[in-house]
């Protein structure tokens, strides 16, 4: 993919990703958003392609969008925060197709340069996992690099998650960018050994690329903004986003 990329100073903030679909990664995006907004900073989140959409009072809604855009301290519609959704709950390379759309990356930096004018920090939460096919020839991966934002993991702590947090954290690696840091979230409450797990990926992602978590999430009933960031490591968090605004 060859479109122009956002300026470092454009845009301050970060880039979410995740090791799969379904890690939680709206759920922390949202805490994000509160947690700066906490700080004074005015925050905003942008979905940049959604796929999945509940019609609502006459009116198509994409719950992730609509969880960022009520998490933002900046007041914002849902277009400006997801700026390409689509109905299908599929792949977004394919619910576009099904809708004769493409998912166009000049959208996406005009919405991203929108927010930079009128937020400080701009959470980005990408789609589905690192990898995912927005087009014949890009994906979620060349998004984060054209959004040029300093990238945190979410790693769904489940069976499997330890070598999927591994890859994806290569993954972001080779792209050239930075992994500022990684997140665990339970999505398994009855995960076995999720202790030991955890103590692996931190080993493991600290040998091999330095970086620190910013927070374990246990299992919630009810994953509020502020819930969520509760569990988040206030300090480690600090130093990425006030790299962020230099």
């Amino acid at each position: 993919m060859t479109a122009p990329g956002m300026s470092p100073q454009a845009l301050h903030g970060c880039f979410v990703t995740g090791t799969d679909t379904g890690v939680g990664k709206t759920h922390v995006s949202a805490a994000l958003l509160h947690w700066c907004a906490q700080q004074g900073w005015r925050s905003a989140g942008l979905k940049p392609v959604a796929a999945g959409t509940t019609l609502i009072d006459g009116q198509r809604v994409n719950e992730d969008v609509q969880a960022l855009r009520q998490a933002s301290s900046v007041r914002l519609t849902e277009t400006q925060v997801g700026p390409l959704q689509f109905e299908a709950a599929c792949a977004p390379q394919i619910a576009a197709t099904l809708e004769r759309r493409l998912i166009d990356p000049a959208t996406i930096l005009s919405a991203a340069r929108h927010l930079a004018r009128c937020a400080d920090v701009v959470v980005v939460e990408g789609v589905g996992g690192f990898c995912v096919p927005l087009g014949p020839e890009w994906d979620t991966a060349d998004l984060a690099v054209v959004i040029g934002l300093p990238v945190i993991l979410v790693v769904g702590l489940r069976l499997g998650c330890i070598s999927h947090a591994l890859l994806t954290a290569e993954a972001i690696r080779t792209r050239g960018l930075p992994l500022a840091g990684w997140i665990a979230n339970t999505v398994d409450p009855d995960m076995a050994h999720s202790e030991g797990n955890l103590a692996s990926l931190h080993h493991e992602i600290t040998r091999r690329h330095q970086t620190p978590c910013l927070g374990v999430v246990p299992w919630l009933d009810t994953p509020t903004p502020a819930a969520v960031a509760a569990h988040l490591d206030a300090v480690a968090l600090k130093r990425v986003f006030t790299a962020s605004l230099l």
